[in-house]
């Protein structure tokens, strides 16, 4: 009903990115451009995308920095895991795949998202 007035998105396309209480701060629905955009705010979406683009590369230059660093030093350097995922080979495939290991729902129950990192 009313695709033509939603960039005839279906109904289950429009509810896929609709707010949901309680989740995780780094949620994609919580992206604030995506927000900006989908209330019509054009030119603030895309200053905003510009900016969470330019925060991602400088998170992504101070890892390398870091692992650079580490390299010269012969440290240790632990590089960027997922919070919720681990990267296993798929035992049928062969193929390298995330895998959910835990950890997520019991942080959603407890409303404990002290281990997400700060991406928006």
């Amino acid at each position: 009903k009313y695709a033509e007035n939603m960039y005839y998105f279906s109904e289950l396309a429009l509810t896929l990115n609709a707010p949901e209480s309680g989740t995780a701060p780094t949620d994609s629905r919580r992206r604030p451009d995506q927000r900006l955009m989908e209330n019509g705010r054009w030119d603030e979406a895309n200053a905003e995308k510009q900016r969470l683009e330019e925060k991602q590369r400088i998170s992504r230059k101070k890892r390398e920095a870091e692992a650079a660093r580490a390299t010269e030093d012969g440290t240790p350097y632990d590089p960027y895991k997922p919070l919720w995922f681990e990267r296993r080979k798929d035992p049928m495939t062969q193929e390298l795949a995330h895998v959910y290991k835990g950890g997520y729902w019991e942080s959603k129950e407890k409303q404990d998202w002290s281990l997400c990192p700060d991406i928006f």
